[in-house]
């Protein structure tokens, strides 16, 4: 039916040129404008039901959910818009899909108009507060998690939800501005210092200047800004990956594709206002940093010592403009960690090494003298511009097998392949990666949204590594690198150790250039149409049940500071669900049986005494009680304090693993020496590698194994 339905959907596009409803307007830019958004609205109504997996329908459900996700990229903190606002733009709701298929949108010319003149008020009542000033004795405090507040009833209501916000926003810059000075202090003894008075009136000078710039930042906002994240949230009703494209630059497209900022490496999502990394780019200078993690929302952004720029509500590409900078310049991060702490991240920016980004292993000193080798896989890459042109094409698996080759000649009696981190890539690499370590049999199971499935089998018949295997994930371990572990667990092949769950993506997208559906003749009449990332298939296990949403469990479940996190496929809003298919048969991997259950019991009773599991266990319960405390006193001294504990907690971690690296130095009897800060540089994975709790204790499994 589908087949059907596609067929016919490419006459009805060509049609919608003759349609009275999407007619086109010849004359301003206006009316061209507003005949393109009609036409897209249409595009998308009839096109996403019939391409996407999930066989939803541009129904009533749909609309609501849509015009969930539009009041959230409206308004996500609740900080503009008043409840009856709200309840003005829900009468909507219900006729989205017929005002798509009609041609008739009016949501987002009601938000804009709403909250252009919600900005100018608040935008006047802020200037009003600045000026009267803070007392800041009063014992208060307020909610800062938008999800557990209510839109404002009155201006009244949302002018003393302004002012809490502003007096906590002075505090924070006064305590910035304080511990700068203290560092000044021990720096430079001779250094002039301002009073306490002085550094009150700097900081709220700093605040009230922030407030402007973003005040006359959300004025620029378009119209047609407005109805392109009303058409993303269309599609992102369908699930969280099936977005739309507004036309852009080659500079918007390489954000919205790869997300790849040249500078700091790491890829970022604008989600509900928020400027949110979604991971970091192996090699990048955010990932030798180390400070950077996925998960994490930026504030903030400096440039080097400058007063920073609040970056909320921004759109992606200025944000990125913001972040991005030549090699060798800093910028600084505020950003918000999950469990609601704040810290400021300097980087210096920086090219990727590439290096880095390719598969990297090592031999380990393992339990009884065994040598054990460590193997990283941090993407499943291939170069398919030289696959294209038959000429040698570097990719994971090719890199993985010339890694394991070489620590087979150090004499290893165990590997541990490392996927943390690993946020997927080449199909092809996933499937012939699992291959290295059994016979031949089938990987993964693809279905379409047609229902037809395909397996993805290796077949190739030699074994690379038929001894012990253990396999690291985390949370942040998604897509391909998914499908290794499932495989490698299903077959028997691997214990698999990490968080409580990998991410849960288990869907593949496809891009579609929305011109290709309008006539030549008639596309300089509606300039770009942008372009349609959507949702088409699904992973299945060679078990039957899927990678999406549950993700993979591990088997054995070692601390982490990320357990508290609600991150993952389950969390996100219309993510597709869990099901199963038919299992496909397979032989399980039998040469090297191992109990589980003692595996188990006997890694519970180590990491139950490890120093350094054990602290990094008891800093999560502490992460889970500061992410539960989301109501901020704007005490000065109870923010001072909620600093200084984060502080301490991230001392607390740094401290062990530099404790554990000198007790690992003495126990070699080795001398650092003095070294060039390149070989230091270069050989810093591999201390971080030997400092890591997660892979002592990994050591542990694999000699019990």
């Amino acid at each position: 039916m589908k087949k059907i339905l596609f067929t016919c959907l490419t006459v009805v596009l060509t049609c919608t040129l003759l349609l009275p409803a999407l007619s086109i307007a010849e004359g301003t830019l206006s009316n061209r404008a507003e005949s393109r958004n009609k036409l897209l609205g249409y595009m998308l109504a009839k096109q996403l039901p019939v391409m996407h997996f999930s066989d939803k329908e541009m129904d009533d459900s749909l609309a609501f959910s849509a015009f969930d996700l539009y009041i959230k990229q409206l308004d996500f903190q609740k900080r503009f818009l008043l409840q009856k606002d709200v309840d003005t733009l829900s009468r909507v709701a219900p006729a989205i899909d017929n005002n798509l298929f009609n041609g008739t949108i009016v949501l987002p010319e009601m938000g804009y108009e709403i909250l252009g003149h919600r900005l100018a008020e608040v935008k006047k009542m802020t200037q009003e507060l600045l000026a009267k000033g803070f007392t800041y004795t009063l014992d208060e405090s307020y909610e800062t998690d938008p999800d557990k507040l209510q839109y404002a009833v009155s201006m009244n209501d949302l002018r003393e939800r302004w002012r809490k916000i502003l007096k906590g926003q002075i505090i924070s810059r006064y305590l910035d501005l304080f511990e700068e000075q203290e560092k000044t202090r021990e720096t430079d003894a001779k250094a002039e210092l301002k009073s306490e008075k002085e550094l009150w009136k700097e900081a709220e000078e700093k605040v009230a200047k922030r407030n402007k710039n973003f005040f006359n930042r959300m004025h620029q906002e378009t119209l047609q800004d407005h109805y392109d994240r009303f058409f993303n949230a269309v599609t992102r009703a369908f699930d969280p990956h099936t977005t739309y494209m507004p036309p852009a630059n080659k500079e918007d497209f390489d954000i919205h594709m790869r997300g790849s900022l040249e500078g700091i490496g790491a890829l970022l999502r604008e989600e509900d206002g928020y400027i949110k990394v979604v991971s970091i780019i192996p090699g990048s200078a955010s990932a030798r940093q180390g400070i950077l993690h996925a998960e994490d929302i930026i504030l903030d952004v400096a440039q080097g010592s400058n007063e920073p720029v609040e970056i909320t509500d921004m759109r992606l590409r200025d944000a990125v403009r913001l972040i991005r900078g030549p090699k060798g310049s800093e910028v600084r991060l505020t950003v918000k960690r999950p469990d609601a702490s704040k810290v400021v991240i300097p980087i210096i920016r920086d090219v990727v090494q590439i290096e880095e980004t390719f598969v990297k292993s090592m031999v380990l000193d393992g339990v009884g003298g065994k040598k054990i080798g460590y193997v990283n896989i941090p993407s499943f890459y291939r170069d398919f511009e030289k696959s294209r042109d038959d000429s040698h094409a570097r990719n994971a698996t090719d890199d993985t097998r010339k890694a394991i080759e070489s620590l087979k000649k150090e004499g290893i009696s165990g590997i541990i392949l490392d996927l943390r981190n690993n946020g997927g890539g080449s199909l092809m690499d996933a499937v012939d990666t699992a291959g290295l370590f059994f016979k031949v049999g089938p990987v993964v199971q693809v279905k379409n949204s047609y229902g037809a499935k395909r397996i993805l089998a290796d077949k190739d018949p030699s074994i690379v590594w038929d001894g012990p295997l253990l396999v690291l994930v985390n949370q942040f371990s998604a897509s391909a690198s998914e499908i290794v572990a499932a495989a490698l667990q299903d077959y028997g092949r691997a214990v698999i150790v990490g968080g409580a769950h990998t991410h849960g993506k288990g869907t593949v997208q496809t891009l579609i250039d929305l011109n290709d559906n309008i006539p030549l003749l008639h596309l300089k009449k509606y300039d770009d149409l942008g372009a349609l990332k959507v949702t088409i298939q699904k992973f299945y296990r060679v078990n039957g049940g899927s990678t999406q949403y549950k993700g993979v469990e591990p088997d054995i479940v070692l601390p982490s500071l990320f357990q508290h996190l609600e991150t993952g496929e389950q969390y996100l809003d219309n993510s597709l669900p869990w099901d199963q298919v038919d299992a496909v048969p397979f032989t399980p991997y039998a040469s090297t049986p191992f109990d589980l259950s003692l595996l188990e019991k006997k890694s519970a009773k180590r990491v139950s005494h490890d120093e350094g599991l054990q602290v990094i266990a008891d800093e999560a319960k502490k992460a889970l009680e500061r992410s539960k405390q989301t109501t901020m006193s704007l005490r000065l001294s109870d923010m001072k304090s909620r600093r200084e504990e984060a502080e301490i907690a991230r001392g607390k971690i740094g401290a062990h693993y530099l404790k554990y690296r000198e007790q690992e130095e003495m126990d070699r009897g080795e001398d650092p020496g003095p070294g060039s800060d390149e070989e230091k540089d270069k050989n810093k994975w591999q201390d971080e590698i030997k400092e890591d709790p997660y892979i002592h204790e990994s050591l542990n499994i694999l000699n019990d194994m």
